[in-house]
């Protein structure tokens, strides 16, 4: 068990591709690993039908990097296609560079420069799979989580997809989905490892289980008290609440609708409540919700959403479209240019643009450091790019999960209000890439 994250991995060193270590072997071999080197992530688009991205997993990725070493056991399996001398490489490796960044919770867009990895080619090139698997997942759940908190308002939504998720994808999922504003998750090791408020009771087959629903009710409210939630849609579902009353009273938590025409039973599950004296009685509803069901239920009588496979999947992106490429050797700007992958040279910070009224209205991507930011900032701008990792160590003070929540909730509301719809169209701000700090 790994005393920190909680992860029964230790070494991160082998969440890589081969291509890494053979790249390295062959710069140690011809003298070029020890040049001076700055890699970018960023997404040269955003998924259809987004108007922003989320930054999420940064903080797990800062961790992650810390346990990038390679101890015996890895390096056994990786001598039969290593050269002696880049085994002793990575022997002694820890990452010693520097990293920039989006800060957890940030918004990003098309050409963001969310990550800037600062080193030799040797100590930077092999975090590319590392970084690019950490933020294209948490990225891409952070982003449907936060359009689905957006959806339901001022309503809590549950994260309910641990089943539909790999065992370890569906800790990050969760991170990722109370990082956007989620109220809970069912997923226990994500309470643990992270902090994070877990909810849950029974599902059909404890109904099933007994003779009775009616049993099954009484059993449930006897080990978890009235204010528990009843899934009422085993059988029927007007028989299950006047059930769900009769054996909880009035003062009953919350009932759960996991089927059928969420929006009809609705309506008709809070007029029979409230008929039944059950008033305070909260309707939660689960089953197949994404962000779009979320946004037509929003005028019915929803307490609480439950959301599983949508949520863990990305809702129809599962990956935010990070790259990570050079962009900088011994202090020249260096580029791509194959045909629809272009990537800009050099090193670069970000300003984004602001009304005095706080509403950003333009992202300026320019070569230069956070200095040349800090300088072309107006009085309502804000430089974006922090320091997160100096000489291989985390930054002291950086903000925890519960920072980067606020830190994203702060940021929704200075997105113009077109911005946050559901609709299909481009980019919430436009973004400017300059070849030199903006005047």
């Amino acid at each position: 068990m790994h005393p920190r994250t909680g992860s029964t991995v230790g070494s991160t060193a082998l969440f890589t591709d081969r291509y890494e270590l053979t790249m390295l072997a062959a710069a140690l071999a011809d003298g070029t690993a020890a040049r001076h080197c700055v890699f970018e992530t960023f997404a040269r688009r955003l998924p259809p039908g987004r108007r922003y991205g989320v930054v999420a997993g940064v903080g797990r990725l800062i961790e992650a990097v810390a346990d990038f070493t390679f101890g015996d056991a890895e390096l056994a399996g990786l001598q039969p296609f290593l050269d002696p001398a880049t085994i002793d490489y990575l022997a002694g490796y820890r990452f010693d560079g520097d990293i920039d960044g989006y800060p957890e919770g940030e918004l990003f867009f098309p050409g963001s420069p969310v990550l800037t990895i600062t080193g030799t080619f040797g100590n930077a090139v092999i975090l590319e799979t590392l970084v690019l698997s950490v933020l294209n997942h948490d990225c891409a759940i952070a982003a449907a989580a936060a359009r689905m908190v957006s959806a339901a308002g001022d309503r809590p939504l549950i994260e309910m997809g641990t089943r539909r998720a790999h065992e370890e994808a569906a800790v990050a999922a969760a991170r990722a989905a109370w990082l956007a504003g989620f109220s809970a998750t069912s997923n226990l090791e994500a309470g643990r490892r992270y902090g994070l408020p877990t909810a849950g009771t029974a599902a059909h087959a404890f109904t099933l289980l007994h003779d009775t629903e009616e049993a099954a009710f009484a059993s449930q409210v006897a080990t978890l008290g009235v204010g528990t939630t009843l899934l009422v849609d085993t059988y029927d579902i007007t028989q299950g609440i006047e059930t769900a009353v009769k054996v909880a009273g009035p003062d009953l938590g919350a009932v759960r609708i996991d089927s059928g025409d969420l929006a009809v039973l609705t309506r008709a599950a809070r007029r029979q409540l409230d008929g039944l004296g059950a008033s305070g009685t909260k309707i939660v509803l689960s089953g197949d919700l994404d962000e779009y069901a979320i946004a037509a239920l929003r005028a019915d009588p929803v307490d609480v959403y439950g959301v599983g496979t949508s949520l863990v999947t990305g809702s129809g992106a599962p990956t935010a479209g990070m790259v990570y490429k050079l962009v900088e050797v011994d202090g020249r700007p260096v580029e791509k240019r194959s045909k629809d992958k272009v990537s800009h040279g050099g090193r670069k910070s970000v300003v984004r643009r602001a009304k005095s009224s706080g509403t950003v209205t333009e992202e300026v991507i320019f070569r230069g450091t956070e200095e040349d930011a800090r300088a072309a900032a107006g009085p309502h701008d804000r430089v974006v790019p922090v320091a997160l990792v100096r000489g291989g160590r985390p930054v002291p003070g950086l903000p925890d999960l519960a920072g980067g929540r606020e830190h994203l909730r702060r940021a929704l509301t200075t997105l113009p209000w077109e911005g946050l719809t559901l609709a299909e169209g481009e980019p919430a701000i436009p973004s400017t890439q300059l070849t030199e700090p903006p005047s």
